[in-house]
C-alpha cells in the first residue's frame, strides 16, 4: 500500500513537470563560467570547403580570446594537410583573397600559425615559392602534429 502510494506521488510529480514545461522534459541547460588560460593547440586540417576553413581560423581566433594574448603561455598552430591546400597558393589569390587576408591578419599577433604539409603541398603540384608567405612548410603534417603534442600542444581537429 505505501508502495503504491509513493509510485502514485511520483507519478504526479512526473506529469506536473511534463505539464509545466512540456518543451523541456529534462529541463533546462546550465550555463557557467570559466577562466581559461595557457593553452598551446595543434588544429589537424583537412577541408574541402572555403567556408569550413573559415570556420577553423574563427575557431582558432574565438579560443585565444579567452585564453589571453601572452604569446609565452599561449599559441595556435594550424596544420594544413588537405583539399584546403590550393586555397594558400599564391596562384589562387584572385579567388580566396578574402579568406587569405583572414588567415594572414590571423597570424599577425604571432599566436597563430600556419604549417602545411610539404607532401601534401607537392602532391597539388605547389613548392613552397608557390605558396603565401605567411605559411611554412613543414616535411610531413602528422610528424608535424605529433611533434607538437609532444611539446604540449592539445589537438584539435
Amino acid at each position: 500500500m505505501i508502495r503504491t502510494a509513493l509510485f502514485s506521488t511520483l507519478l504526479l510529480f512526473a506529469a506536473m513537470a511534463t505539464q509545466a514545461a512540456p518543451e523541456a522534459p529534462w529541463g533546462r541547460a546550465k550555463s557557467v563560467e570559466q577562466t581559461y588560460a595557457k593553452q598551446r593547440v595543434v588544429y589537424d586540417v583537412a577541408v574541402g570547403a572555403e567556408s569550413a576553413m573559415r570556420s577553423v581560423i574563427s575557431r582558432a581566433q574565438l579560443l585565444l580570446g579567452l585564453n589571453g594574448s601572452d604569446p609565452f603561455e599561449n599559441k595556435v598552430v594550424i596544420v594544413l594537410h588537405g583539399n584546403e591546400i590550393p586555397f594558400f597558393a599564391i596562384k589562387n589569390l584572385f579567388e580566396y583573397r578574402d579568406l587569405m587576408q583572414r588567415a594572414q591578419g590571423a597570424t599577425l599577433s604571432g599566436l597563430v600559425e600556419f604549417r602545411m604539409c610539404r607532401l601534401a603541398a607537392e602532391g597539388f603540384g605547389l613548392k613552397a615559392e608557390d605558396i603565401h608567405g605567411f605559411v611554412t612548410l613543414v616535411p610531413m603534417a602528422d610528424a608535424e602534429i605529433v611533434r607538437l603534442q609532444q611539446e604540449g600542444y592539445a589537438y584539435m581537429r
